[in-house]
């Protein structure tokens, strides 16, 4: 067992307070510059400006031309494509942790393990271009004409697959991020 000087331990200490205080002043200034922006953003438009925020929030219009801006899609589209994302890669994921640690036989564990770390590694805008340019043609063409005239006519989720097969959508977009956001649980 290594001893440690008293002198040693003193400078760690030092050393520790003044990143701890160098860490709480950037803290502290990252969010003093947010609340400044806000401030000097809602000064300048008043209750226009919080009006127009709310109607970003709840409008689909887009329209620079006439000064209307509303994500209401792009924001639904997120949260609808993130939340079956997320219903479809925890189990994998789970699925994934559980062989690795359970019944991964030892000599095949390591190999199986960094190339699931490998997938992590990757960033998420590769898994969008390989989505658009690889996985939506093959959804345009064999996937979603298949599911228009099989799933199309059932009632109550009918009208989910019914429409004209483009291949980008919220299947492409689950389809692509689905098992990519979850190795991280591997033990």
């Amino acid at each position: 067992m290594a001893v440690v000087s008293a002198k040693r331990a003193a400078r760690q200490r030092s050393s520790e307070r003044y990143f701890r205080t160098a860490t709480l002043v950037a803290a502290l200034l990252v969010l003093a510059l947010l609340g400044g922006v806000a401030v000097a953003s809602s000064r300048a438009r008043g209750r226009r400006w919080l009006i127009s925020k709310l109607d970003f929030l709840t409008r689909e219009i887009w329209n620079p031309v006439t000064e209307q801006f509303g994500a209401l899609a792009p924001i639904y589209g997120t949260l609808v494509t993130s939340l079956i994302a997320m219903l479809l890669a925890v189990p994998i994921g789970f699925g994934i942790a559980i062989f690795l640690t359970e019944l991964c036989p030892r000599r095949l564990r390591r190999a199986v393990g960094v190339a699931i770390e490998l997938l992590a590694a990757v960033p998420s805008i590769i898994f969008g271009i390989w989505g658009l340019f690889v996985l939506a043609p093959i959804l345009q063409r064999h996937v979603q004409p298949w599911l228009i005239a099989h799933a199309g006519p059932l009632p109550g989720i009918g009208r989910l697959f019914q429409g004209p097969p483009f291949g980008i959508g919220v299947l492409s977009a689950v389809s692509c991020s689905q098992s990519w956001c979850c190795p991280s649980l591997r033990p």
